[in-house]
């Protein structure tokens, strides 16, 4: 895909990239337009061709060849323009489909540090926000800025072929006008701003007091709440009374312009007319034309000042959105291939962006199904190793190689199809338990998928919900227990049938009851699979091959549980502490 960091300052060409891409229905929508615009126009000059019939009397009959032409202009001007938003109905839409997927498609592609840095529903809202904005200035741009421009242009030439006096005066007014509406629309600019912005926190506010509302009851806050909700309301308020007073403020000063414009065109084309330079037609069209210039100046105005600030909101949420990616592909790169998972360090050094150095000249190796455990105290670079073998970062230097594979040089695609985590903190979509397992494989049969669920002791309470595999599990699974949530993780992760396996501190936080349940289907998980573990409980780890302490991003200790049960140091330590508290515990 084309890489679109390089339209992050750059809206109007981001824009035209879209045009580009569906140009002919955009092509067939700007004729139709404009087509209707000048027909509408030409209703006008029709309508003097009516009067000036009537003029000559029923024995010129000439009266129904002009009224056939005011029905075809009128037939003209309405058909095109339901041509126009009909095929705009299509394109706008199809172009904010487009856009919204681009822009995911360039998300999904940053570093977790980008996500880690911005708030996920802001960006989501923000790719939302882009796309309503260009579906918005399309939509103002072919219905609201070129028809009263176009309409003006050809207003003129009409008049002009009265008076040429005339119609350049008009021409004087209609600029003049536009501009002095244009300024004084700019120039409330921050009392709409401070509404919209007013608006948005009355939805935060509700969204975060929705969401906080159990403890919002167990604190007996709920008059306390409505009482501030209320006065936020009541700000909002205040601030869109003001936005709207100021917008009618305008309309009265465009509405007494033009009613003084008015008078002095209906004088100037009388004038004419009692002086015998003029037709009751031609004064007509005058009439009519004039009007109708004067009415377009201030929606034209408006729309010009709302053009632009979309586009301004357009361009800030393309440069949010379009930075470049941290980690790419290298040029050359390939997919990970071998039997197996062998993992080895090979004196890695590396820094977090923010400059925190973790490791200096790490190396370890483990092999091919070797079921290694990590602990260490907090910062000692447990979670930053698991990062990067992910590749998350990379590294300052030295190399992470995974069948003698430097992942550096290995597309993240096949990496990640390589690598399974299991996390403490589960994350769930808010679909069908079915949906959530199959995750893992989404090829999968519903008989693997029961599989799965089946090593991973997830059937005794799956079949007990009343809609089994199909419950769907709530907001990130919140309708589950902690301990169902991870025989989920589990069940998807057997699923997925990774070589390397991944688990972070997958029993810290549950019950004795769940962590022996978890116990047992870890234990199928991790069959054949070469396992890395960050856990504090120690329990989780006394059937592993190997336990590694990191302290500072160094390795003090390394070897099997039972030697370094023997050996003074911080897993003897822990050993100590984690007996004394279930001492405490039990008695």
């Amino acid at each position: 895909m084309e890489d679109l960091c390089q339209y992050a300052d750059r809206p109007f060409a981001f824009v035209g990239r879209y045009l580009k891409r569906r140009a002919l229905p955009h092509a067939v929508i700007l004729i139709s337009v404009l087509g209707a615009v000048g027909f509408s126009v030409s209703t006008d000059y029709a309508l003097k061709g009516v009067v000036d019939a009537l003029g000559k009397g029923p024995q010129a009959n000439v009266i129904w060849g002009a009224l056939a032409l005011l029905i075809a202009f009128i037939a003209a001007d309405n058909l095109l323009w339901r041509v126009a938003a009909l095929v705009g109905a299509f394109t706008f839409v199809g172009v904010t489909g487009d856009i919204r997927r681009d822009l995911f498609r360039h998300m999904t592609g940053h570093s977790p540090t980008f996500f880690s840095d911005r708030q996920p529903g802001t960006l989501a809202s923000r790719i939302t926000a882009t796309s309503n904005a260009i579906f918005t200035v399309e939509n103002m741009f072919v219905f609201n800025v070129m028809p009263p421009c176009v309409a003006a242009i050809g207003s003129l030439i009409y008049i002009g072929t009265v008076n040429l006096t005339m119609a350049a005066v008009l021409a004087a007014i209609f600029a003049s006008v536009v501009v002095l509406m244009f300024k004084m629309a700019s120039a409330g600019k921050p009392l709409h701003h401070d509404f919209a912005a007013k608006a948005a926190s009355v939805d935060g506010e509700m969204v975060d007091l929705v969401g906080n509302m159990p403890l919002v009851r167990a604190f007996s806050a709920v008059k306390r709440e409505g009482i501030r909700f209320e006065g936020t309301i009541a700000t909002e308020m205040r601030a869109r009374r003001s936005s709207l007073l100021y917008l009618e403020r305008l309309r009265i000063v465009h509405a007494i312009l033009t009613v003084l414009a008015v008078l002095g065109l209906l004088y100037w084309a009388i004038s004419m007319w009692e002086a015998g330079l003029a037709s009751n037609g031609q004064v007509v069209l005058v009439c009519t034309l004039g009007i109708r210039i004067l009415a377009a100046t201030r929606d034209l105005a408006v729309a010009l000042v709302d053009a632009t600030q979309h586009t301004a909101r357009l361009s800030e949420a393309l440069h949010t959105l379009l930075q470049p990616h941290d980690l790419v592909d290298h040029p050359e790169a390939k997919a990970l291939t071998g039997q197996g998972a062998k993992i080895a360090f090979n004196h890695v050094a590396f820094d977090y962006p923010d400059g925190r150095s973790v490791f200096t000249d790490f190396d370890l190796t483990i092999e091919p199904g070797q079921k290694v455990g990590l602990v260490g105290r907090s910062g000692g670079g447990k979670s930053t190793l698991f990062s990067l073998i992910q590749r998350f970062y990379d590294v300052k230097s030295g190399q992470i190689l995974i069948n003698d594979q430097n992942i550096g040089l290995v597309t993240q695609e096949s990496l990640r199809e390589a690598i399974t985590v299991v996390p403490q903190d589960v994350s769930m979509f808010h679909r069908s338990l079915r949906e959530n397992i199959r995750y893992g494989r989404p090829d999968a049969k519903d008989e693997e998928v029961w599989k799965a669920a089946e090593a991973a002791h997830c059937t005794d309470f799956i079949n007990a919900l009343p809609e089994g595999f199909d419950t769907i599990v709530g907001d990130r699974g919140v309708k589950l227990s902690g301990g169902q949530r991870q025989r989920i993780a589990i069940a998807r992760a057997i699923l997925k049938n990774s070589p390397i396996l991944l688990l972070d501190e997958a029993t810290s936080a549950l019950d004795a009851e769940s962590e022996e349940a978890i116990r047992h289907a870890l234990a199928n998980l991790m069959e054949g699979r070469t396992v890395i573990a960050i856990a504090h409980r120690l329990s989780t780890l006394k059937d592993f091959d190997r336990i590694v302490v990191l302290d500072g991003g160094r390795i003090v200790q390394d070897g099997s549980p039972e030697r370094l049960t023997h050996l003074d140091g911080f897993y003897r330590e822990l050993i100590k502490k984690e007996s004394l508290s279930l001492a405490l515990a039990a008695a």
